[in-house]
């Protein structure tokens, strides 16, 4: 399902910017955009702008999913487990948000890519 987006990112990766900072460019893209629609709640367009950021976000957090349960993943067993529950964690918020819409609680997946992005960034 995510096999060409995989394959276009790997690609990108590999010719622009370090891996490290390509996941953080794409996770703060993915927290502004959960962020654009919680400061615009009451916009018309709100619902399919929420639903777009939710999917993005989604997406990515497959996406690192699919990378970390690899057995030749290269990070330490326990940061990848660590890594995996929190991206369960951010699942199951996203899946909260779509069924019961409340901009509160797009803070702490905002939080979580925001963090783990300057993480990265720091780590490069």
């Amino acid at each position: 399902m995510y096999g060409s987006q995989l394959e276009a990112y790997r690609t990108t990766q590999k010719t622009t910017v370090s891996g490290r900072e390509l996941e953080a460019m794409v996770l703060t893209k993915a927290a502004l955009q959960l962020q654009q629609c919680q400061n615009n709640w009451d916009a018309e367009d709100r619902d399919d702008r929420l639903s777009e950021a939710v999917r993005y976000n989604q997406t990515i957090w497959s996406l690192f999913q699919g990378e970390l349960a690899k057995s030749d993943n290269l990070l330490p067993k326990k940061l990848r487990e660590d890594i995996l529950s929190l991206s369960l964690f951010i699942d199951k918020r996203l899946f909260e948000v779509l069924t019961t819409p409340s901009p509160e609680k797009l803070n702490v997946v905002i939080n979580i890519n925001l963090n783990i992005a300057a993480g990265l960034r720091s780590a490069s």
